[in-house]
């Protein structure tokens, strides 16, 4: 047995994990309690089997690609930074890209991770065609929307609980350079961060940080970032076509000291991050994709600046009638405690499209906390807040939410478990998280 954990390292489990090198080795390891891992990005318990965790990063080779169409067909284990780094160069992207470019196809489709455009473009499951599955009762079919389609909405955002996926073909996004054409706007409360975000809606990406520690007239202070891709012509001369994507120069060596992220560090953070931010809004300039998408990338190991214990992120969406009071009392209570994270995300979202997909139309608030105290019980006050809101949490993000509050926020549960009993009648595909939300106990 090993002991696995997600990125937010909380719970750390025991579990039986395996490495199989082909996919009927893939089909031996499958018992009773399991589930398949990506690159371990998800935050809490998704990709942790009930009783054996079968890693898939060993299946990373790409069967085929269509430069007329942009269609390629690749193994579930290969990288988004891999995508990335080797399609880019001949002007292809993909075209929902989460935090981070370290996460895996089939753990991307799994979770139907969304970007920074999913107001306008969708999230990552709406750019797959196919999928190669292998379920639970021993069965390989490819599902798509018109082949087993009820297999592919399942399985897109369905947290692995379908099977495993073996292999995908999707669509990835012309692009002329792998650079961004960024404006950033200063807001200087939560009122006018949701104004700029609602006056952006024709930018292909927008995002903004919020000063989660700022009170009273600067609750909600935000820096919104807009971005589009931009042509040859926008770029600075002699500057490369596509920017280099160099591993991580810095990493945190060391699980840092749970005094290190208080009121007054975060709070002289975020006061400098606001200050140099505004300095930039108004004008728009040509940043490389990486840090324009993957700001957090370029530090090594950073979950470890919350500490041994870990961290629980917690990432809600709230319908978009009512979501100023819902969110501004979320801000005001996460202000008064001072210790919520120094990268606090908000969002447009619009429509999923899995069964089980996070999104849906109105706004995403994305807070780390690190895990000391009674902060379970305030996340419970929280969630409270988001089911009277009739929102819902993102299960990729999620290591603590109650059965109630998940079936409150997920009202289609009944037909995903329908059928993911067809595809799994012994309940073979069995994850911690499906053990703790929703499987029979």
């Amino acid at each position: 047995m090993t002991l696995v954990s997600g990125w937010g390292r909380f719970p750390v489990v025991d579990s039986d994990v395996l490495r199989p090198r082909s996919f009927a080795a893939v089909g031996e390891a499958i018992s009773a309690g399991t589930v398949a891992r990506g690159n371990g990005r998800a935050y809490g318990d998704a990709a942790i089997g009930a009783a054996r965790t079968v890693a898939m990063t060993g299946f990373d080779r790409i069967r085929w690609f269509d430069p007329a169409t942009g269609r390629i067909r690749l193994e579930a284990g290969v990288l988004l930074s891999d995508l990335i780094e080797t399609f880019g160069p001949r002007g292809f992207l993909p075209f929902v890209v989460p935090g981070t470019r370290f996460v895996s196809i089939g753990g991307a489709i799994a979770a139907d991770v969304h970007g920074k455009n999913h107001h306008c473009e969708g999230g990552f499951g709406r750019y797959v065609e196919s999928i190669l599955l292998r379920t639970g009762q021993g069965e390989v079919i490819e599902a798509s929307r018109e082949q087993n389609s009820d297999a592919f909405f399942a399985t897109v955002g369905g947290m692995g609980l379908t099977g495993i996926i073996l292999e995908a073909t999707m669509r990835l996004r012309p692009a002329e350079t792998g650079w961004i054409r960024e404006r950033v706007i200063s807001a200087s409360d939560l009122d006018a961060a949701m104004r700029a975000l609602d006056a952006s809606d024709s930018a292909t990406y927008s995002v903004a940080w919020i000063d989660c520690v700022a009170r009273g007239k600067d609750l909600g202070r935000a820096l919104i970032y807009l971005g589009e891709h931009a042509g040859k012509d926008e770029l600075a001369a002699g500057a490369a076509v596509f920017p280099v994507g160099k591993d991580p120069g810095l990493r945190v060596p060391v699980d840092l000291p749970s005094m290190t992220l208080n009121r007054i560090s975060i709070r002289a953070f975020n006061e400098l991050y606001y200050r140099m931010g505004a300095r930039r809004a108004g004008g728009s300039q040509v940043v490389s994709l990486y840090p324009y998408f993957f700001p957090l990338d370029s530090l090594k190991d950073w979950n470890r600046i919350y500490g041994k214990r870990g961290f629980l992120q917690h990432q809600c969406v709230i319908p978009e009638q009512g979501a100023r009071a819902v969110l501004g009392d979320i801000l005001e209570r996460v202000a008064r405690r001072g210790d919520a994270s120094f990268l606090a995300v908000l969002k447009k979202l619009g429509q999923g499209d899995g069964i089980l997909s996070f999104p849906l139309p109105g706004y995403t608030l994305a807070l780390d906390f690190p895990l000391r105290g009674d902060i379970l019980n305030f996340l419970d006050e929280i969630d409270r807040l988001v089911v009277a809101a009739g929102g819902r949490l993102y299960l990729a993000k999620d290591a603590r939410q109650s059965r109630a509050t998940f079936a409150a926020g997920y009202p289609a549960l009944s037909r995903f478990n329908a059928i993911r009993k067809s595809l799994d009648p012994a309940g073979t595909i069995r994850s911690k998280l499906s053990q703790r939300l929703f499987d029979e106990v």
